[in-house]
């Protein structure tokens, strides 16, 4: 048969050892600043993390724009028109903008930049490129040998819309007894603006018209399909089960998965030390148990005479250190919110654009996150209050009084 239990007895016990004591007072400093230990800890933690995460997906909305959910390249020579026939006949709903591309240099007098210049259809482009269709606000129709470049190219070329920009070519051509760079000046059409730098610089966009004829490309056949889709993850496999075998598929996560795979164990790595602040802000949950329990052995030994059971003893500090760990992790969680809402709101901190796509700090801590934060704190509060618990009630009455 259990031992009889109390409830009532536990509540009136634990709220007189909350109270400050003025014959120990560093019992409840130690209190204290394990509450405020564990509420400083939460609070870093759903701010650094908000943080990351907010950073990582600024540059993954970037990317994904910049390098298109899914890219169809051949290992050969090209990719046919029936390769993205059959890709509308399966799959209809895609957006499918088919491109021909090569390395140019752009030269004048403001310099000489490198970039990727790609022959596109610019209406197929502007329907999964957002990027691009701000750029070209709708007007798709534009002449044979016009481009659209980036805002940072634009800047160091000292090139407006509506300039020309001469652009020198991989490929060469025969000039008499020798060749020569191919080389054809283009009209500005409009600038874009990523958000990033390298890709402002490094891309140039112009139309399927231009490099057929500047290439001698044949035009039943490309160097490339992008695919917009809006579930990539699952429909690469689909996808390349109807492509030749010499005709690959990847994604933009490929494209990119070291710089996702850093960012993901930086976030980790993260969330184990800041877990640390809240691991050592315990102790002072265990000391200020163990000091309460020491201090309070008189009257633990008294109880104990007088009825108390083990279980009730040792549920009295299990609560008392709960009690302290749940309000500081409480505490923490909103002082996390209002300090995420505050570097929402407020421009605190200023970042360099061209290195992280915006100017302000991006914070966004998805509830996944949030949840591991508190079970992890909860998780170390609970352990925390195990070992004074347990040390309270195997308290000896009999030894104890004997020697009061």
């Amino acid at each position: 048969m259990a031992p009889p239990y109390s409830r009532h007895f536990i509540q009136k016990v634990v709220k007189h050892y909350l109270k400050y004591d003025r014959d120990n007072p560093f019992i409840f400093v130690s209190a204290v600043m394990a509450f405020l230990g564990i509420a400083a800890g939460v609070m870093v933690m759903m701010i650094a993390l908000g943080i990351t995460n907010g950073i990582q997906k600024e540059f993954k909305e970037r990317l994904f724009v910049m390098n298109y959910p899914l890219t169809v390249t051949s290992y050969s020579e090209g990719i046919e028109s029936k390769v993205i026939q059959d890709i509308h006949t399966h799959f209809p709903t895609l957006k499918l903008s088919p491109y021909y591309t090569t390395q140019v240099i752009s030269k004048n007098e403001h310099g000489i930049q490198g970039s990727m210049v790609y022959g596109v259809d610019f209406s197929k482009e502007a329907a999964i490129n957002t990027v691009f269709a701000k750029a070209v606000k709708g007007e798709t129709n534009s002449s044979k040998y016009s481009i659209v470049i980036g805002d940072t190219l634009s800047v160091d070329m000292g090139v407006k819309a509506g300039e020309k920009l001469l652009l020198y070519f991989s490929e060469q051509q025969a000039v008499g007894f020798a060749t020569m760079p191919l080389q054809k000046r283009f009209v500005v059409n409009s600038i874009f603006d990523s958000g990033l730098q390298a890709y402002d610089k490094g891309i140039i966009y112009t139309t399927h018209q231009a490099l057929r004829s500047l290439l001698k490309r044949d035009k039943e056949q490309y160097d490339g399909i992008h695919i917009y889709s809006d579930k990539p993850l699952e429909m690469i496999d689909k996808i390349r089960a109807i492509l030749p075998d010499d005709v690959g598929i990847e994604g933009w996560w490929q494209q990119n998965g070291n710089f996702f795979t850093a960012m993901e164990m930086e976030k980790k790595v993260y969330f184990l030390v800041l877990l640390f602040i809240i691991l050592i802000a315990s102790l002072n949950i265990i000391s200020s148990l163990l000091m309460t329990v020491m201090s309070r052995r008189s009257e633990i030994a008294l109880m104990r005479t007088l009825g108390a059971t083990q279980r009730e003893i040792r549920t009295v500090f299990y609560r008392l250190g709960l009690l302290i760990g749940s309000i500081g992790i409480l505490c923490g969680t909103l002082l996390g919110l209002l300090g995420m809402w505050a570097l929402r709101t407020f421009d605190i901190i200023t970042l360099p654009e061209d290195v992280y796509g915006s100017s302000k700090l991006p914070v966004d801590l998805p509830l996944s996150d949030f949840g591991l934060i508190i079970l992890g704190a909860s998780i170390i509060v609970m352990l925390s209050a195990l070992y004074p618990a347990k040390k309270a009630a195997s308290t000896d009455p009999l030894n104890v009084l004997r020697n009061e």
